[in-house]
């Protein structure tokens, strides 16, 4: 369902992204891993068809974003770090004018909305306006706009930033339901979120992939037996490389 092709980014004399390939299949959840700066969000935003790749492409769905860019994106939910939102609307009124963007059929809309607002637990914030929620409601109704249309393919950056102990249960149990019928990818820095959402981990460093493989293969490669571990030394020796 997601299939990347020798993705590369450069700004100026730096590489952010260098030749990354993976395929993604439905019913897989990827943790997307790596340092600050490592090329994690540059990579996502190719796939999204934000930002346009030196070199490379992404078919989402088999349709490639590189020339055929709105047929991919119909088939993609996208939660950037950041998501930028109006906070001037109350939630509902967000993600309507979302469906209308998305151009989700008029008599559908309401079904489809109700249904992202209760996946996303935003019910009892939909009556306030944007701007006075707090950053982990901002971020869920952010992702209610991802999963509004419910496309095939997820990309999540920093799904759960923000969250307090209970909205982060309650995403990783939207994520658990969605993963059967989706393909979906998440970007975190948060290394204990990867085995409760996570079937599979890749680790970036400087824009090259250093690690592919279920979280328990990964933490098989440290001395402790941790994510934690293994990310630490397949970073390290990402650095040591580069030298």
């Amino acid at each position: 369902m997601l299939d990347i092709r020798s993705l590369e980014k450069s700004f100026g004399a730096k590489r952010a992204v260098q030749g990354v390939s993976f395929t993604l299949e439905k019913g897989t959840v990827l943790g997307f891993l790596g340092p600050n700066g490592a090329g994690k969000s540059t990579t996502m935003r190719m796939i999204a068809g934000v930002l346009e790749p030196d070199a490379g492409d992404a078919l989402i769905n088999g349709k490639s974003i590189v020339s055929h860019r709105r047929q991919a994106q119909a088939a993609l939910g996208y939660l950037p770090e950041g998501a930028p939102l109006y906070d001037d609307m109350t939630p509902p009124e967000f993600l309507n004018f979302m469906a209308a963007a998305r151009k989700i059929e008029r008599s559908k809309r309401k079904d489809a909305v109700e249904r992202a607002i209760a996946d996303a637990r935003i019910t009892t914030v939909a009556g306030q306006r944007i701007g006075s929620l707090s950053k982990g409601y901002r971020r869920r109704v952010g992702l209610a706009g991802a999963i509004l249309h419910d496309p095939p393919v997820l990309l999540l950056d920093e799904p759960t930033d923000g969250l307090d102990p209970n909205q982060k249960r309650a995403v990783r149990a939207l994520i658990a339901r969605m993963a059967p019928t989706k393909a979906i990818l998440i970007s975190t820095h948060t290394l204990t979120e990867v085995p409760a959402m996570c079937t599979r981990a890749i680790v970036v460093d400087r824009g090259i992939i250093v690690a592919d493989g279920t979280p328990e293969e990964l933490a098989k490669k440290s001395d402790d037996g941790s994510l934690e571990g293994a990310f630490m030394r397949l970073t390290d020796q990402a650095e040591a490389n580069a030298r």
